[in-house]
């Protein structure tokens, strides 16, 4: 059964609807138990870093570096996850490449 125009053109406008949302959506990852939280949109955009006093330290670079970039990947697994989600809600689960 061929998809007819109508039924292209609602998902397309859904598709986009489900981008909007993501955008508007941040998702926080964390590490070294909340002392770097870092907050992406679910379109995987970085948005905002916060680091507490305890870990900016000048003598150990290093370890806010690591912290950082478990954070950062942390947030940008659950912007996957949340993207995943909702686009496998309007393909049926169907994993098209590019779409997520």
């Amino acid at each position: 059964m061929q998809p007819n125009m109508r039924m292209l053109q609602q998902m397309q406008n859904r598709m986009a609807k489900i981008q909007e949302e993501l955008a508007e959506t941040i998702v926080t990852g964390s590490a070294g138990g909340g002392a770097v939280t870092v907050e992406v949109t679910g379109l995987q955009e970085l948005k905002g870093i916060k680091l507490s006093a305890e870990v900016v330290d000048p003598e150990d670079v290093e370890t806010l570096e690591d912290l950082l970039v478990v954070a950062v990947n942390d947030a940008m697994e659950k912007a996957k996850d949340l993207s995943s989600k909702k686009f496998g809600a309007l393909t049926g689960g169907m994993k098209i490449p590019g779409l997520f």
